[in-house]
């Protein structure tokens, strides 16, 4: 699975776990991507997209 989204290009960022004692250590945000059918310049293809972006092209509708 690409962790990218086709439309936006969110992708996974980095960041820490911080614990109450204020210990550090790496984790990844992963973007929330969905398979779905998309139509992009009269093509309908099966992409990874965000549902943030999935959301505004259903406003766009």
């Amino acid at each position: 699975m690409s962790k990218r989204c086709a439309l936006t290009g969110k992708g996974p960022r980095s960041g820490n776990n911080v614990s109450h004692a204020k210990n550090r250590s790496k984790r990844w945000f992963k973007p929330n991507l969905q398979k779905k059918k998309v139509t992009i310049n009269g093509v309908t293809k099966r992409v990874w997209i965000s549902t943030r972006a999935l959301r505004t092209l259903d406003k766009q509708d």
